[in-house]
């Protein structure tokens, strides 16, 4: 089927968010602002759609989030499947079901798959040595096994991918492998497994994704699925050795679960079903008939199981289409580094549409228009910023602000009936006509950023139209041609009003409200832009003029980066490595140190020292000179009239020609600043050493 057909139906799927965690700005950005999209633009033409998303809630990490925190795994999909449903109706992404893996539909669906490959012997079973911790006494699932990765060398890759490079791996591939769960070195054990065999679906591949989309799937998609498929393709294990996920189905499957590659993609299907069966529809067109076009919006690390795994399980089954494009994008970064769930370091959706109500249109827009659609992209503050006050609210907000105002103070709100159209004015609504086929073309080739660029350039041309034609000042010698000028932007208003709904849902809404079209009498739809003389006809009553964008301040984007800087020093607190505990001491040892509470009274920089402060400290004992290491954090003048702990039985020691009599005691905050010893201090962590 070429992407010019105009198929019966579209099955869009997004891929399935993890549960593990809510939903951030790159999971947006590479899946389901594009996939939204181009379901609103299919709709918008009048297409079957079933957009299909649900939580993904089997997998290791999710009993390993659940041990982590001391709650059960179901506690951990129930609270984050909430938190990303929520998220995605708030933002306004426009799902027709959002499912979840772990629903009882589900698992049959995903089981009687498996059992169908089963029947048909499809799979291989195999005995394999696989690792296993001893003292947990359990095999260790991919992610429960951190070592080095053999192509990249990063210290901390998983057992199924290193995250650094991107490379797809076996647990037994790493160097130097750790159990995640106590930390100690695992051994090889013998377990059961099925295989799906990847090689004998090699032929078949190359044949429908190496010369069958070799013009049409974007090229970091193409690209990966033929390094793959060149590399020669390998058996893959379909089961694992968790008690967490889908019970295998079959005899000798006892405490084994479906891995979680080859039950997520079912979900797809089964929830289908759920929305089928709730709307009283027949779901198995959406998958099985050749006139349904089935797409895939991922991410780039989820490339190999879209275009290669899936769709071989698909055909080994047989009764089911395969995807006609997998548009695939990169990876989003924040402020120049890697977006990271465990380290927080992300800008998250649920949070965002707290700090930022009614906006939900400007990240929106953001995302799209610095899309990571060929290459890893990064999200800054500033330019969020930048395209909501130069873009949003200087092209688009300022235009139909314009036009809405000026319609009320010169016709009370009523369209005017045009006078003699000028060269220009036809020129404008010709141009007009074109902006529906221009979207179209972007979109249909998945590119969605230059889409939304398209997009803010109707908006540039009613702006310029006005600025040039200037009826505010027309308004006081020619009234006639005001009239025309009015009912011409009006015109492109409508268009934006359309054209505008995939992109920025909230704000397509309140334009037509302003424009009084939601009624069908004066509704327009996409294609009918293109062919309508007239969008909004003369005599047409609009309604009062609201602000579509606010201006972003600076102070609000100071508080987002200062977040973002206290995730960062928390990180580097994180990553310090806490001395180790020195040998055992018995108490008498403790017993010979004599702590006191001391006052500085006087303080003055050691001459010809840059690190050294001569003290002068009130021991309640007597008065002493201590010599202290503290110059780089202190000045004499801050300290003077501190109380600080002092070790008073030291030796003394001479330093400098100085005779010193004895130690303040300190530690470090995270910025390696000396600080007094005082638990309570700001920065002040557990495990750090005093001194």
């Amino acid at each position: 089927m070429s992407e010019t057909n105009s198929p019966s139906r579209y099955t869009i799927t997004a891929a399935l968010p993890y549960t593990n965690g809510p939903i951030h700005i790159g999971h947006l950005a590479g899946v389901y602002v594009p996939a939204d999209i181009y379901s609103r633009y299919l709709r918008l033409k009048g297409h079957d759609v079933a957009f299909i998303c649900g939580s993904d809630e089997h997998g290791v990490a999710i009993p390993m989030k659940a041990k982590k925190e001391g709650v059960s795994p179901k506690e951990i999909i129930d609270k984050y499947h909430e938190i990303i449903k929520k998220s995605f109706v708030d933002f306004g992404i426009s799902m027709d079901n959002y499912s979840r893996t772990s629903a009882e539909i589900h698992h049959k669906t995903a089981s009687d798959f498996f059992e169908k490959l089963y029947n048909q012997g499809d799979f291989i079973e195999e005995v394999t040595e696989q690792l296993y911790d001893e003292e947990a006494q359990q095999f260790l699932a991919d992610r429960f096994v951190v070592g080095t990765c053999p192509i990249c060398g990063n210290e901390e890759a998983y057992g199924d991918q290193c995250e650094n490079c991107g490379s797809s791996l076996n647990a037994t591939d790493l160097i130097n492998p750790k159990s995640a769960i106590t930390g100690n070195v695992p051994t090889l054990k013998k377990t059961k497994h099925w295989f799906l065999p990847l090689d004998r679906y090699e032929s078949f591949l190359k044949e429908w994704i190496l010369k069958g989309h070799k013009n049409d799937w974007k090229p970091n998609v193409y690209g990966q699925c033929k390094s793959w498929i060149d590399d020669g393709l390998k058996p893959r294990a379909v089961t694992r050795d968790l008690d967490w996920g889908i019970p295998v189905p079959v005899e000798g499957g006892e405490g084994k679960v479906l891995y979680v590659w080859f039950d997520a993609p079912i979900g797809y299907i089964s929830s289908t079903k759920e929305w089928a069966e709730r709307e009283g529809k027949d779901w198995e067109p959406y998958w099985k008939d050749k006139d349904t076009k089935l797409l895939h919006f991922i991410g780039k690390d989820n490339i190999v199981f879209h275009c290669i795994i899936f769709p071989s399980m698909l055909k080994a089954h047989g009764d089911f289409i395969l995807p006609e494009n997998v548009p695939a994008n990169e990876f989003l970064n924040l402020e120049g580094n890697k977006l990271s769930t465990s380290k927080n370091w992300a800008v998250w959706l649920h949070e965002y549409l707290q700090e930022f109500p009614g906006m939900e249109d400007v990240l929106r827009y953001t995302l799209t228009a610095n899309a990571p659609e060929t290459k890893d992209n990064d999200f800054t503050w500033k330019d969020f910023q930048a395209r909501n006050n130069n873009e949003l609210v200087a092209i688009f907000g300022n235009f139909i602000n314009r036009v809405a105002v000026l319609t009320h103070k010169y016709y009370d709100g009523v369209v005017p009936t045009p006078s003699e159209f000028s060269a220009i004015d036809k020129q404008t609504l010709e141009a007009l006509k074109e902006f529906p086929n221009t979207l179209s073309n972007s979109l249909e080739r998945y590119r969605f950023r230059e889409a939304s660029q398209e997009l803010m350039n109707l908006a540039r041309l009613g702006n310029k139209y006005l600025a040039d034609e200037e009826p505010w000042k027309l308004i006081k010698t020619d009234e006639e041609r005001v009239k025309t000028v009015m009912y011409v932007a009006l015109q492109i208003a409508t268009g934006l009003a359309i054209l505008s709904e995939p992109f920025l849902p909230f704000t397509s809404n309140k334009l037509k409200n302003i424009l009084n079209v939601t009624s069908s009498a004066v509704e327009t739809s996409w294609d009918e832009l293109r062919a309508k003389e007239t969008l909004l006809p003369f005599g047409h009553q609009i309604n009062k003029s609201e602000l579509l964008f606010r201006k972003v301040e600076d102070k609000e984007i100071e508080a987002q980066l200062a977040k973002l800087e206290a995730t960062k020093k928390a990180n580097e607190q994180m990553d310090k490595e806490i001395e180790p505990q020195k040998e055992t001491i018995v108490f008498d040892d403790f017993t010979k140190l004599d702590m006191r509470v001391g006052t500085i009274i006087e303080a003055e920089k050691m001459p010809k020292a840059n690190k050294l402060l001569v003290l002068k400290v009130d021991t309640g004992l007597d008065t002493r000179t201590i010599v202290s290491g503290i110059a780089e954090s202190f000045t004499p003048e801050e300290i003077v009239g501190k109380k600080v702990t002092v070790l008073v039985n030291l030796a003394p020691r001479k330093l400098r020609g100085v005779e010193s009599e004895g130690m303040i005691l300190m530690t470090e905050n995270q910025e390696g600043k000396l600080v007094f010893l005082n638990p309570d201090e700001d920065g002040v962590n557990p495990g750090e050493s005093i001194s």
